[in-house]
């Protein structure tokens, strides 16, 4: 009996694999007939997106032209779309697909490995999927802050040796003080949340008007000893290179997504999906790794394997992009009742 079901199970995998073979070859071939395919994307264009545009190129023989939108790119092709012109295929970032999913401007589609990706990666309604992850987490200046001395818990950051030596962006994104407010409600709830905030807002934080990447370079040099919620790769990309600068994990960090989605008018449809199925695949991801991001598939670690959140890592709370869409707003009044 049991070599009766692993000979059926074997069948049905080769299947399902034959299958999804035949999807593949349709897909490439439909893909390679449209043969151009427009990708707005917030990832840096000379780290990562352009040579992964190279990389597509090389196998599939066409290359999709990137248009680098660091912000709005929910807005510009909101912009587009009233005006009756739909020139994007694909799109990420953080939160893109939650605004646009509101105005009926995704297609409701998923590459097949999606299917493996743990349910917080891969949208349940089938609009996303991720394609690398920011962790949030603190930074410090290893020569003003001796590694061992550093916060380890919320209740560190109350003491008052480091009043005045906290710094954080305020933008109203998850890697910046308004995103710290949120990973501090969702984890602690209302009330438990608010006093540990009002606290906090004793220790005279600094905000800063710039973006993480910013902050950090300003504990880099020395003016501010620690950040809240940088991102623990540019801390590690930058120690590489001789910075006295480390990251350590004070609960509650976060991680947000750079999701990948198809435009619902998309000019080049099957060139869509085979754009995002590529991001996806290990291939893609492998790219993601090589370029110093953190890859979304768990099948692909990033260089330094404590930089993703799990076991044997570091917790965090995963924030969805229609979490962050709907709460940011929230957040950011009370970062601006209490830190401003």
């Amino acid at each position: 009996m049991r070599a009766i079901l692993a000979q059926v199970l074997a069948a049905a995998l080769l299947a399902w694999s034959g299958a999804c073979f035949a999807q593949d070859a349709t897909l490439i071939e439909a893909a390679k007939k449209e043969g151009a395919v427009t990708w707005y994307t917030t990832l840096l264009a000379q780290q990562f997106a352009e040579p992964a545009s190279v990389a597509f190129q090389r196998k599939y023989g066409f290359k999709p032209t990137v248009v680098s939108l660091p912000v709005d790119i929910a807005l510009r092709i909101s912009n587009e779309a009233n005006g009756g012109q739909y020139f994007v295929d694909v799109f990420d970032g953080t939160n893109t697909v939650a605004a646009l999913r509101r105005w009926d401007l995704t297609l409701k589609w998923q590459p097949e490995i999606a299917r493996t990706f743990p349910r917080e990666l891969a949208d349940p309604e089938g609009y996303w999927t991720a394609v690398n992850l920011y962790p949030q987490t603190m930074g410090f200046n290893t020569d003003l802050v001796p590694k061992g001395t550093e916060p380890k818990s919320t209740q560190d950051l109350l003491d008052p040796r480091w009043r005045g030596r906290i710094a954080w962006s305020r933008n109203r994104t998850l890697s910046a003080g308004p995103g710290f407010v949120g990973a501090v409600l969702t984890s602690m709830g209302e009330q438990k949340g608010m006093e540990f905030l009002a606290a906090l807002s004793k220790q005279n934080v600094v905000s800063i008007g710039s973006g993480a990447r910013q902050v950090l370079d300003l504990v880099i040099s020395g003016e501010h000893p620690i950040a809240l919620q940088i991102f623990n790769y540019h801390a590690v990309i930058s120690a590489a290179k001789g910075a006295p600068v480390a990251w350590g994990h004070v609960a509650p960090s976060t991680v947000s997504a750079s999701s990948v989605s198809v435009a619902k008018r998309a000019p080049h449809p099957n060139a869509a999906k085979l754009l995002a199925e590529f991001l996806v695949s290990t291939e893609g991801q492998a790219l993601f790794r090589d370029a110093d991001y953190v890859p979304a598939n768990p099948a692909v670690p990033p260089r330094d394997p404590r930089l993703r959140p799990g076991p044997g890592a570091f917790d965090a709370v995963f924030m969805q992009p229609e979490v962050m869409n709907e709460k940011m707003p929230e957040w950011a009044r009370v970062f601006d009742a209490l830190f401003k």
